[in-house]
């Protein structure tokens, strides 16, 4: 099952190394790592996407919990959260195809924030699902790069990853 943990650690150097450094030493994989400051700048609040079942997890979670830098964390896929992902974008645009991706980049809510005489590079945000349906409908041949940020989520309600 895939979990996506939040953890709140020091920003210190060597943080983000140590957790990596865990997953690799007991085998585990890494989907997906965001890392950024939060307001307190002696604390970054890292995004971590990790598939296992319940027992993994678990030893995941203890094993995080146990290093030094680490805060705080939970395991959003225990609780109702809400995730989104960024992806950016860079397709060949043509005078044959630049209203075609127009409407579809519409269709999908995003936005074009590049345009040159040969590509437009585009901005999405939403669900991994909405984002991989947004790349089936283009023509393969048409992209130049895709740049995507991974899934970064948040507690709903007045539960939250804080002090």
């Amino acid at each position: 099952m895939r979990h996506m943990i939040a953890i709140l650690i020091e920003n210190e150097s060597g943080a983000l190394s140590r957790v990596a450094g865990l997953f690799s030493a007991r085998g585990y994989n890494i989907q997906s790592l965001t890392v950024a400051p939060t307001e307190d700048p002696s604390l970054s609040r890292m995004t971590l996407v990790t598939c296992g079942s319940e027992e993994i997890i678990e030893q995941i979670t203890k094993q995080l919990n146990k290093l030094i830098d680490v805060v705080k964390l939970i395991d959003l896929a225990e609780s109702v959260h809400i995730e989104r992902e960024l992806m950016l974008i860079k397709v060949k645009a043509t005078e044959h195809t630049r209203e075609e991706l127009k409407r579809l980049v519409d269709i999908f809510r995003g936005k074009i924030i590049d345009v040159t005489s040969t590509s437009y590079v585009i901005e999405m945000t939403g669900s991994t699902d909405k984002l991989d349906a947004f790349m089936s409908t283009l023509d393969p041949a048409h992209l130049i790069e895709v740049v995507r940020s991974g899934p970064i989520g948040i507690s709903r309600g007045e539960k939250g990853l804080h002090l």
